[in-house]
């Protein structure tokens, strides 16, 4: 410390403040039922087990995962470099996978968390963070459940700032799982209906003995005896002092497979994805004319909210300096072919809007 500091006192590193998104206004009652245990609220095992739900999860969650995160200057739009600790927030795990499961926590549950572990000794802002699952946070509320005062991590209390806080994210609704839950309950049950009638595609028959009332070994060894003779030859014997009877109805009959179909498309819906992308709609799919549209599309209606609300939450001042801001990469996601990029260089090569050395650049054609 110079004499100059001793006197007047050593210049004071700014600070980043306490950022508001960690202790906030609970956005809505409704995000409290993931808490409450509601019956309608699904889970995570129960939504992934539908096909169409783990197909849209990986579509959502592997598209913004792959798409690079940039640091830009707010007055020039200039790219600056980013933090470590955007280009990779666990600097044990590859970047892509700590982004797909942030992405899948704001999908399912609305509310995604990233631990603090590390933070910048000079500017106080984060250094390296790890990822926290949805349903091992609780939340701490003021009497009228209106604004959060604290987190807790498996049931231990966690501070409200440093080391050990909670970095949060904020989805826009209160979640799949909580917000078409009954559908998700739906959709697993004829899924788990599908199984059985997968393995027994028969209605549920009942061998009714005409004769006395047979012990308890005596009928185990006749439907092993029974299932094993139907597991070799569809047709059966049975003496005067049996009868079968079926109960209940087919796949066919119960309609199983429109049921699905129905359930499938209504979970597209939920979750914001066009159908086509799930294959919830027979008789429709992607074809080379549109599908330089689809990524657009895809972007527009099922990507936005999500990469908004990360890209605001890494925006805010514990994660970059003032007068920045993150934004996704979307050059490489949303180009079109080769014919149709081509074009577009020549038209701002033309008009001066791009170098061929910029060009080169984007198309990763520099050596």
């Amino acid at each position: 410390m110079g004499l100059k500091d001793f006197i007047i006192g050593a210049p004071k590193v700014e600070e980043p403040s306490v950022v508001a998104a960690d202790l906030a206004t609970l956005n809505t009652l409704d995000v409290l039922s993931a808490y409450m245990m509601t019956p309608i609220t699904a889970t995570r095992a129960e939504a992934m087990a539908v096909p169409t739900i783990a197909r849209a999860r990986n579509i959502i969650c592997s598209s913004i995962a792959s798409i690079p995160l940039e640091l830009r200057n707010e007055d020039t739009g200039e790219r600056l470099y980013a933090p470590r600790v955007i280009r990779q927030p666990d600097s044990r795990v590859p970047a892509s996978s700590v982004w797909s499961f942030i992405v899948e926590d704001l999908l399912f549950y609305g509310y995604a968390y990233l631990q603090i572990t590390e933070l910048y000794a000079d500017t106080g802002r984060i250094r390296n963070t790890q990822r926290v699952a949805p349903w091992r946070v609780s939340i701490e509320t003021d009497t009228n459940a209106v604004e959060i005062t604290g987190y807790r991590v498996d049931g231990y209390a966690v501070p409200n700032s440093g080391v050990g806080s909670l970095a949060v994210f904020y989805g826009m609704d209160e979640g799949l799982l909580n917000r078409a839950g009954r559908t998700i309950k739906a959709a697993f049950a004829l899924e788990r209906a599908a199984t059985i009638y997968a393995q027994e595609p028969f209605p549920t028959m009942v061998l009714k003995s005409n004769d006395a009332s047979l012990p308890a070994d005596r009928i185990r060894q006749l439907l092993d005896a029974w299932k094993a003779a139907r597991q070799t030859r569809a047709t059966a014997f049975l003496n005067a002092s049996v009868e079968l009877q079926a109960v209940g109805f087919d796949p066919k009959n119960l309609q199983l497979a429109e049921a699905r179909e129905q359930v499938s498309t209504e979970l597209a819906r939920a979750i914001g994805l066009p159908a086509y992308f799930t294959d919830s709609q027979t008789g429709q799919s992607m074809t080379y004319s549109n599908a330089s549209l689809a990524r657009q599309t895809l972007f527009d209606f099922s990507l936005r909210g999500i990469a908004t609300a990360i890209e605001q939450r890494l925006s805010m001042p514990d994660f970059t300096p003032a007068g920045t801001s993150v934004r996704y990469a979307l050059d490489n996601f949303l180009r079109g072919n080769a014919k149709e990029r081509a074009e577009v260089y020549e038209i701002l090569n033309r008009i001066g809007a791009m170098s061929v050395e910029e060009i080169r650049r984007d198309e990763d054609l520099l050596q």
